[in-house]
């Protein structure tokens, strides 16, 4: 048994194969564990209502985003996202507060006492934490992002009042499929019969396909979110003419558009379930961050020079991040990037060789690792860096990297730092 929270960690992380540090070798597809583990736990995940959403990209900042609506809204709203940054109870929130340290030493010791005959993984245990979590604490409404895919993902045990699919682009190929059809169909798997679903962007014919075909056949009513007006400003996006009206949203980036209109078109269809006025989603997206915690969506960290992180992992990240970049120009950028090395870091560099010849932009390059056994390492990415013409410098971690990239910056120039959740996780450990 555990008896301190700190025992109970690193029982879930050196105990249970867990993706946030061994990569795909810890991915366990299937849902027959989790449902054993519903069940043990008196079936938790049928006892409050909820929103789940899978995606590509987005669906961090879409859930998010959600839970402070519903919570402005009036209602007890639980979160469950993942990965975390720096504290594993950054997953597990009611009320933009993380679940506190007894209460996860407690599941897991109830865990401990029990015979199940059991193997699960790390998420799949964390998911059923959650759910139980909920349950306990009476929550009306919990928005659930799943972990990785969907229709093998462990959160979809849910019956949730809604689904929502962010968009689609290429990552974990190896797990979930190599053309963006083969991934829309693992996606389309949380689409359930009745109940409707929200598609974000689907620009591509073959996954708008998926998407209309499987809940065609589910009998569940699909709608995809419409583009809207927005205006991105240097400390949030103002929207215009919205069915809520003109407001501002908190979450600076570009990409933050394509999830508001997504978030607008689900903010409608649980209307007919749920009561959420307009000044609620107004005031909801205006304090994100500060109502459910959220971090690492284009954050500004400084001024003079202008940092600003994310937590961008992934092409698909790293397209929307190099498009708002490039529309800063004219501006010397200074970019402090390390990656995990099961990511496709080759696309991502060969768009950041984009952004180095985009009119305007002057780029200097800091090469560093994440502190995670997954990491690829410094000079590694250096030598891929080399491959697509790019001119770098490679440091031992992030802070040197970052330090160097402070020093050499001037006043006018902007330094930017991303690639993974687990670099940005040093830096916030850093300062």
């Amino acid at each position: 048994m555990s008896t301190s929270y700190k025992e109970t960690i690193d029982f879930l992380y050196s105990q249970l194969p867990t993706f946030h540090r061994e990569g795909p070798g810890a991915y366990k597809p299937g849902l027959d564990t989790a449902r054993a583990l519903d069940s043990l736990f008196g079936n938790p995940s049928r006892k409050f209502a909820s929103i789940h959403i899978a995606g590509t990209n987005g669906k961090g900042s879409t859930a998010h985003s959600l839970a402070a609506i519903l919570r402005k809204a009036g209602y007890r709203t639980g979160l469950y996202t993942s990965p975390h940054i720096v504290d594993f109870r950054e997953r597990i929130r009611i009320d933009g507060a993380m679940i506190p340290e007894t209460e996860v030493v407690d599941f897991v010791n109830r865990y401990m006492s029990l015979d199940t005959g059991l193997h699960p993984s790390f998420f799949e245990l964390t998911t059923i934490m959650a759910f139980d979590y909920f349950a306990r604490s009476g929550v009306d409404v919990a928005v659930i992002e799943t972990g990785l895919g969907g229709r093998l993902d462990t959160t979809n045990i849910i019956t949730p009042l809604l689904s929502i699919i962010t968009n689609i682009s290429p990552d974990h190929t190896s797990l979930l499929g190599d053309t963006p059809a083969a991934i829309a169909a693992e996606k389309a798997g949380i689409i359930k019969p009745g109940i409707p679903v929200v598609i974000g962007r689907a620009d591509d014919e073959s996954v708008r396909k998926v998407f209309t075909d499987t809940a065609a056949r589910q009998n569940a009513p699909i709608r995809f979110a419409p583009a809207i007006e927005a205006t991105p400003m240097t400390d949030g996006i103002e929207y215009h003419d919205t069915p809520y009206g003109s407001f501002k949203g908190e979450l600076a980036g570009v990409y933050q558009i394509e999830n508001t209109s997504t978030i607008l078109t689900a903010v409608s269809e649980l209307d007919k379930r749920l009561d959420i006025p307009a000044e609620a989603v107004r005031s909801g997206l205006a304090d994100v961050s500060g109502l459910t915690g959220l971090r690492g969506r284009w954050t500004h960290l400084s001024d003079s020079p202008l940092t600003i992180y994310d937590t961008g992992h992934n092409p698909g990240g790293w397209q929307r991040i190099t498009e708002q970049l490039a529309s800063l120009a004219p501006r010397h950028i200074h970019l402090v990037v390390g990656f995990v090395a099961d990511k496709d870091v080759t696309t991502i560099l060969h768009m950041i060789a984009a952004l180095s010849h985009a009119d305007g932009i002057t780029l200097s390059l800091y090469l560093t690792a994440p502190s995670t056994p997954r990491r690829l390492e410094a000079a590694e990415l250096m030598k891929l860096a080399e491959a697509e013409g790019l001119t770098a410098t490679a440091y031992a971690d992030v802070k040197s990297a970052r330090d160097a990239a402070v020093r050499t910056a001037s006043a006018d120039d902007m330094i930017f730092i991303g690639g993974s959740n687990f670099l940005i996780a040093d830096l916030l450990a850093d300062i």
